[in-house]
């Protein structure tokens, strides 16, 4: 009897092992493919074609402040704004996403430094952004976008 237990056991440990690995979901990776092009396009300071990634009808807000459509910010904010970067990289990034249906939405945490143009110190902030998104057409497009920033806490001690 012992033996037949302790057969069953041995038997099913691969199966254990299999169960745990989780299936991988490929909608949250077109989802976190959609975010990592619009990051990496910032960080490039070069946003074109960057509004295939946003739906037509679409609204973004930074720091409390709502800019109006991804094109009223990239003509009016973001755009000109880069214009003076010297370098713009993210670090510590991390993201979670969820989704139900046609719609997810994810939230991105993260560090970032600026470095301008005209001025020797690095601008460094801590950073978190909302977005969602919708599936269109067989495609994740970002309908809202929020994000805002900090100066980071200094270390414990």
């Amino acid at each position: 009897m012992t033996r037949s237990i302790l057969a069953a056991l041995l038997l099913s440990l691969p199966l254990l092992g299999h169960a745990a690995t989780p299936t991988p979901d490929p909608d949250e990776a077109a989802v976190k493919a959609v975010l990592a092009s619009y990051k990496s396009a910032l960080e490039r300071r070069d946003l074109a074609g960057t509004e295939t990634l946003f739906a037509d009808d679409n609204i973004v807000a930074e720091s409390g402040k709502l800019e109006g459509s991804y094109l009223d910010y990239v003509a009016h904010h973001i755009g000109p704004e880069l214009g003076h970067f010297k370098r713009f990289a993210f670090s510590d990034y991390a993201v979670r996403v969820e989704r139900v249906g046609d719609v997810a939405w994810a939230t991105e945490t993260y560090r970032y430094v600026i470095e301008l143009k005209d001025r020797a110190e690095p601008i460094e902030r801590q950073g978190l952004s909302t977005t969602v998104l919708q599936r269109i057409d067989g495609g994740w497009k970002i309908r809202s976008m929020h994000s805002s920033s900090r100066a980071p806490k200094p270390p414990t001690p």
